[in-house]
């Protein structure tokens, strides 16, 4: 049994296929047919100071770093709102390394068609942790404001969020996606075109998935503080067990839990 704070998974690819781990050093595996012993401990823990808090805000963070943090600012969730380009921002020098640069927008099939933006260092992190089955580069931007530009653009003709419900039961359409990216090109103003990326190509996702849930149930540590149950699947920063529950790992960073896995293997 080991205890830790909730964060993230560390996703990784080989030949295609998504390894996950609980640790950021990959030292504690996981996949499909293990099994959690997961408890709540009641502990929470801000991902981004570590202070220990009674309530978290967000995805994982204290109060005064919910409101304060550059990780938290209007531009996360509406890069067309975001200023670094100009100077500005809650944290100039964190605005500038981590938003002042080129940024890529994205299609991917993650149980259905979506359109969004990520830094050349998140490929293809982002996309696994949205659960793609495959995602292509779009167009490359000089900055995330205008990355944000485009996409609102998009949004017009496809979606910006994950049909998490369809993803986690494996209901992903067939898309023909690199046909998808020709077609997506023209919907562009002219003065957006120029960021676009001729012939690129998708890359496909494989994940530890032995079968699906036929009826996904959310469950959240705050209802069911102790879970214990086998893995039919793991797929973006969802657990899927056996029994038709799901459990969302992002949405509880910075619960404190007692975690024991055990292998069949």
């Amino acid at each position: 049994m080991t205890i830790l704070t909730l964060k993230k998974m560390t996703v990784w690819m080989e030949d295609h296929h998504v390894r996950y781990s609980f640790s950021s050093d990959k030292s504690m595996p996981i996949t499909a047919a293990d099994t959690i012993a997961m408890k709540d401990t009641g502990n929470r823990f801000c991902v981004n100071c570590n202070r220990r808090t009674a309530k978290l805000f967000g995805q994982g963070f204290c109060y005064p770093c919910f409101k304060d943090s550059p990780e938290n600012s209007d531009c996360i969730l509406r890069p067309e709102l975001c200023r670094a380009h100009l100077g500005e921002g809650r944290d100039v020098a964190w605005e500038d390394a981590h938003h002042n640069q080129p940024h890529h927008v994205y299609l991917a099939n993650s149980g259905g068609l979506k359109v969004g933006i990520t830094r050349s260092t998140q490929i293809p992190t982002r996309w696994i942790d949205q659960g793609a089955i495959e995602a292509a580069i779009l167009a490359t931007t000089p900055n995330r404001y205008t990355a944000g530009i485009l996409e609102v653009e998009l949004k017009r003709f496809m979606s910006d969020k994950t049909a998490w419900q369809r993803m986690v039961k494996g209901e992903d359409p067939e898309l023909d996606l690199a046909n998808i990216l020709i077609k997506t090109g023209p919907l562009l103003t002219d003065s957006l075109r120029q960021y676009l990326i001729p012939n690129s190509t998708p890359l496909r996702i494989h994940y530890p998935v032995m079968a699906y849930p036929t009826k996904a149930q959310s469950t959240k540590l705050d209802k069911e503080p102790a879970i214990q149950a086998t893995l039919s699947g793991i797929r973006g920063q969802y657990l899927l067990f056996n029994d038709n529950r799901v459990l969302n790992i992002r949405n509880h960073s910075g619960y404190e839990v007692e975690l024991t896995i055990t292998s069949p293997h």
